[in-house]
């Protein structure tokens, strides 16, 4: 018996094609300081972080949706590659990349299903609906505790003060106020240890 054509299949496209993301490396070490981490395991982070601290949302939310939103939001670093937070000039590229990326990608789907999956990438981008502010709260905190429980890598790295931590992160708050308030604590003793300089 021979194996059938992917293409015979809907979705099984796709479903071979976000193995990509597993070979995206962003600049947030593992918390062991063992390795980087990748963008597949980072929005299995994500996600899970979600589900665990969903009650932490200023708003009530759909737990479902803002999953789905966690598990696609960095689906397009498979074309679109992975963007420093705090990396300027190719800040200026990213949107038109990225939606390059997503419409390649999401276009692998059964119609129905890739403008269901568009639909929410989108409400991320545009930070369109509590889920997506609230995913993307945790989404600003993770790479900052990540740099917290390894001394500050990524920071000392690429010169990073703790003002621009702040600013490039304070749409925490618009997801969660709790979180935020975390964050800001984090950053200051940060800067207390030495891990970030004023």
């Amino acid at each position: 018996m021979s194996l059938p054509r992917m293409e015979t299949i809907p979705a099984l496209a796709f479903i071979a094609e976000i193995d990509k993301l597993k070979n995206i490396l962003r600049q947030t070490l593992l918390h062991d300081e063992s390795r980087r981490e990748n963008s597949a395991e980072h929005s299995w982070h994500l996600a899970t972080a979600v589900l665990a601290g969903h009650s932490l949302a200023n708003e009530e939310i759909n737990l479902e949706r803002a999953l789905k939103i966690a598990l696609l939001h960095d689906i397009v670093e498979i074309d679109a590659d992975d963007t420093f937070v705090y990396d300027e000039v190719l800040a200026q590229s990213k949107a038109e990349r990225e939606q390059r990326a997503a419409e390649r990608i999401f276009a692998l789907l059964p119609a129905e299903i890739g403008a269901e999956f568009r639909a929410l990438w989108d409400a991320y981008e545009l930070q369109a609906c509590p889920e997506s502010k609230f995913v993307g709260s945790f989404d600003r905190l993770l790479p900052m505790l990540a740099n917290f429980r390894t001394q500050g890598h990524s920071w000392k790295k690429h010169g990073i003060t703790s003002d621009r931590v702040l600013k490039r992160n304070a749409s925490i708050q618009h997801g969660s106020e709790q979180l935020w308030t975390y964050a800001q604590n984090l950053v200051e003793e940060a800067v207390r240890l030495g891990y970030l300089s004023r």
